[in-house]
């Protein structure tokens, strides 16, 4: 057998190792995230609160207790995360939300959130007038981009 034949071979068996690994890893992990799916939806419970301000920010700069600081993974410590400032009752606290619902939550609005522990899974009821949020602007290497396909004849890209 010539070189490249044994090299292509040896490359092909690694990658075949590699997507293997990565299935049962995904297998496993996929698991991992239905079992606290679980438990965040036993632990659930509907709040009224007054949304103060919401930020993305670390988790180390976002005034969490510290045992969640450490208990979370040390990769994920810098890693920045949806952080809401809330009044429920009399106190104010600092919960974690949803990445799929952080846009959603309106500032200075009081809303019905279910909340599972300090994280806010949804938001249910919004009192007052939703705000209106103004279009964000478009890069100028998008607008570029746009100019271009105008140009050629094409269909903008959104």
């Amino acid at each position: 057998m010539s070189t490249i034949t044994i090299v292509l071979l040896v490359i092909l068996a690694v990658l075949l190792v590699a997507v293997v690994v990565l299935y049962f890893l995904g297998k496993k992990a996929q698991k991992r995230q239905a079992e606290q799916q679980e438990q965040i939806d036993a632990m659930k419970q509907t709040m009224s609160m007054l949304i103060i301000d919401k930020k993305r920010m670390k988790l180390k700069d976002a005034g969490l207790p510290q045992i969640v600081i450490d208990q979370t993974p040390k990769l994920l410590r810098g890693s920045k995360l949806p952080v809401v400032k809330a009044k429920v009752g009399p106190q104010i606290m600092t919960l974690i939300c949803d990445d799929k619902i952080f846009d959603a939550v309106p500032v200075k609005k009081e809303v019905k959130a279910v909340v599972s522990g300090i994280y806010i899974t949804d938001v249910k009821g919004l009192h007052g007038k939703a705000a209106v949020t103004e279009p964000k602007k478009k890069s100028k290497f998008k607008q570029l981009v746009e100019k271009a396909q105008e140009k050629a004849g094409a269909k903008p890209v959104k």
